[in-house]
């Protein structure tokens, strides 16, 4: 009998130190690891976020560009942190493509992460540079047909959503191209400004600006309908390749075990950050649109997409490398 009671006792010391634990978090700053450049659309995200979490929590939340390794390192970083919420993950789409892009993944999406909240999404944009001489989406696949294995094309990262929707882009043209991989979103946009590349798909967040000052051309958006910020540009359907769609997201995670009513209070907490008039009018500045769900319909969302980049990858032909 005193045995049940001890440990009858000690279960309930445990709920409650769980209980405390979760109403005191977060106790200490937070950091957030991007697996991309500083001034990527990523970036851009995360750092709206965390500010605002900072002024909910009144606690330090800093971000950390990890781009030494590239995207899938950065992630293996932040699946190994410490189980206790005060190590998140803050990156895109590019999550639920990697198994497809990788062969040899050294984690596993599923398993050890939590999905804990979306943030936003928006189009990306086909854009390339003066010098290119090129002018629509027609002239662009009509110059790589002309020229097979030639013409490059940038991205912000092997396993990057830019990586993955120009692939689809190039299977559905049937053109042949070069892939140059890069440390995030402004190498790549500054590449393609100089001639480096002739072309690539950054989100809306990043095309905006140095296309409204002619450093880059905008082609075409990669939206099912033209985009209130570049209202003259076509989407790619309209400009030819048929059917084409394709969207960006961001999401926020934390490492698997990390205590349930942590991630209760981070998915609540991070709804409340992106609900907030302030961040959705800084959202809505860069081209973003708000993104909002419960923590299990975010898992479900994160689930169909992987889904989905697997269906596009196998009927592209896109082999994991």
């Amino acid at each position: 009998m005193r045995i049940a009671k001890i440990a009858a006792f000690s279960c309930i010391a445990v709920c409650f130190a769980a209980g405390a634990y979760a109403q005191d978090y977060p106790a200490k700053p937070v950091r957030v690891i991007v697996p991309f450049t500083a001034g990527s659309a990523t970036d851009l995200i995360a750092r709206a976020v965390s500010l605002k979490l900072s002024e909910l929590w009144n606690k330090p939340v800093v971000v950390e560009n990890h781009t030494a390794e590239g995207v899938v390192a950065a992630t293996v970083a932040a699946a190994k942190a410490p189980k206790d919420g005060y190590t998140l993950l803050i990156t895109g789409s590019a999550y639920a493509a990697s198994p497809v892009l990788y062969a040899n993944l050294p984690y596993d999406p599923v398993k050890d992460f939590i999905d804990i909240a979306p943030l936003a999404s928006q189009p990306y944009v086909l854009v390339t540079g003066p010098s290119s001489g090129v002018k629509s989406v027609s002239a662009l696949i009509a110059a790589a047909k002309a020229r097979p294995g030639q013409l490059k094309y940038g991205t912000a990262g092997s396993g990057s959503g830019t990586h993955f929707v120009a692939e689809k882009f190039n299977m559905a043209a049937g053109i042949d191209v070069l892939h140059v991989p890069y440390k995030g979103g402004p190498e790549a946009n500054a590449a393609t400004m100089s001639g480096q590349t002739t072309y690539w798909f950054p989100p809306m967040a990043i095309a905006l600006k140095p296309v409204r000052e002619g450093k880059l051309i905008a082609l075409g958006v990669t939206g099912s309908k033209r985009n209130d910020g570049l209202p003259s540009v076509p989407t790619i359907a309209e400009a030819g390749v048929t059917d084409f769609v394709q969207t960006t997201w961001w999401g926020i995670w934390a490492p698997s075990g990390t205590p349930a009513r942590v991630v209760d209070k981070l998915a609540n907490d991070v709804a409340r950050a992106v609900s907030s008039p302030d961040l959705r009018g800084e959202f809505a500045k860069l081209g973003f649109e708000p993104m909002s769900s419960t923590q299990p319909d975010f898992a479900r969302f994160v689930r169909s997409e992987m889904e989905a980049a697997a269906r596009i990858a196998k009927a592209a032909g896109i082999k994991p490398q």
